[in-house]
């Protein structure tokens, strides 16, 4: 009977175990998260800094010519748009055989403007040359201030040996380091600007005519097959061993994805690096929305100051900032409880505006937080304060009460 009753106990375990299992594999089947043929990519948030997809991101891959924005926000930040470069011999001339260039002289002048539209837009290999030699006063000292914002960015798994993504074993980032520089990138306006150019045309200069070329992002381009409507900045780049490359950035319903793809392929004749862009973006907006938590002034918290007067002592606190945390597009309606934290030091007076304390509210494991502050002066009790004085003076004559008493007494001893 026992046994019978140990063989029941076993199968139902195995049964139930079964079950569960069958659950999980249910719930991985019902993730809409893509698939893709690329070797690595990322797709991140650019406000709240979440990651809403992953592939191999902390991988090291060759960049290509999606080094070059990095080279960009270098010239941006150390150089006026209207300053005029006249381009060496060497910094043209160095560049190999299939590399795209814009046929840039040696001699010939061309303002730093032009130079990151052919650099950005035509993804010119001689202008990346020509801008590194004049804002470092050498390739190679370039290259050194290059790899200076990459440790200042804390991008440890990226090194750079050249300024335009000459294939090279020791010229290497990953998906994460690349949306990160990216990220960077976006807080200038002129980068976005010349970076987001769907086409560029280089007015005469002393050693050419006009040039006129469209962005190598097909993305970017009304007439591309490839176009994306959303999509505002990209830079492609391609080597035999680094693949098919994108970073790019988009911007559709108060969301501003940043989207890297390395180590694409071309399928169906069209380069993975904008189709599963695409599908990337399309997977961010369709299931991920930004929920507004809280509003400067939106009240948090009411508090009791201990030593204020009656009528200001019940103070409200509110948030300073914005709070708005990325969500799944299923959560929008949850209600968040947030962490306040106030200072241990709070007491009368107070005025309006004070900052007393914070709220944290920790959501998917990102953290977003506001300074908390007064709404309204407290004004200190004035019958606290009588009975502060009211004691000091007390202290004040007990001691000289004893002083007194003490010089009697020892009078006293003398006679």
């Amino acid at each position: 009977m026992k046994l019978h009753v140990k063989k029941i106990f076993l199968l139902s375990f195995f049964i139930l175990a079964l079950l569960f299992s069958n659950l999980n594999i249910v719930y991985a089947a019902d993730t809409n998260a893509p698939e893709l043929v690329s070797r690595a990519a990322i797709l991140m948030d650019n406000k709240t800094n979440k990651i809403l997809y992953d592939k191999n991101s902390n991988e090291r891959m060759f960049p290509a010519s999606t080094t070059k924005i990095l080279t960009a926000i270098l010239v941006l930040e150390n150089c006026d748009l209207n300053e005029i470069i006249t381009a060496s011999y060497d910094a043209v001339m160095s560049i190999p055989e299939g590399y795209v260039t814009a046929n840039i002289d040696g001699d010939e002048q061309l303002t730093v403007e032009q130079l990151l539209q052919l650099l950005l837009v035509h993804s010119a290999n001689d202008a990346a040359n020509v801008l590194a030699e004049y804002v470092g006063g050498s390739i190679e000292s370039f290259v050194s201030m290059m790899n200076t914002k990459v440790n200042e960015l804390g991008l440890t798994n990226t090194h750079f040996t050249n300024a335009y993504g000459l294939q090279d074993d020791n010229h290497y980032t990953t998906a994460y380091d690349l949306s990160v520089i990216m990220q960077y990138c976006l807080k200038n306006d002129d980068f976005r600007r010349i970076a987001g150019s769907t086409s560029c045309s280089i007015p005469a200069t002393n050693k050419s005519d006009v040039r006129s070329y469209t962005s190598t992002n097909q993305l970017l381009v009304p007439s591309n097959p490839n176009y994306y409507s959303y999509v505002t900045v990209g830079k492609t780049g391609f080597t035999t061993e680094a693949g098919e490359c994108l970073v790019s950035c988009a911007y559709k319903n108060d969301l501003e994805l940043i989207c890297v793809v390395l180590g694409g392929t071309v399928v169906d004749g069209v380069s993975t690096r904008f189709s599963e862009s695409k599908t990337l973006y399309e997977y961010g907006f369709n299931n991920f929305s930004l929920k507004n938590i809280a509003n400067p002034g939106d009240i948090i918290t009411q508090i009791e100051v201990p030593n204020a007067t009656s009528d200001t002592k019940s103070l409200e606190l509110a948030f300073t900032d914005s709070i708005y945390a990325l969500v799944n597009t299923s959560d929008l309606e949850t209600n968040y409880t947030p962490e306040i934290q106030l200072h241990s030091d709070i007491s009368a007076p107070i005025t309006q505006g004070d900052v007393l304390g914070s709220v944290v509210y920790t959501i998917d494991g990102i953290q977003y937080t506001s300074d908390i502050v007064a709404t309204h002066n407290v004004e200190a009790s004035q019958l606290l304060q009588f009975v502060l004085q009211i004691g000091g003076l007390f202290i004040v004559l007990l001691i000289t009460f004893r002083i007194f008493f003490s010089n009697r007494k020892k009078e006293n001893t003398d006679i």
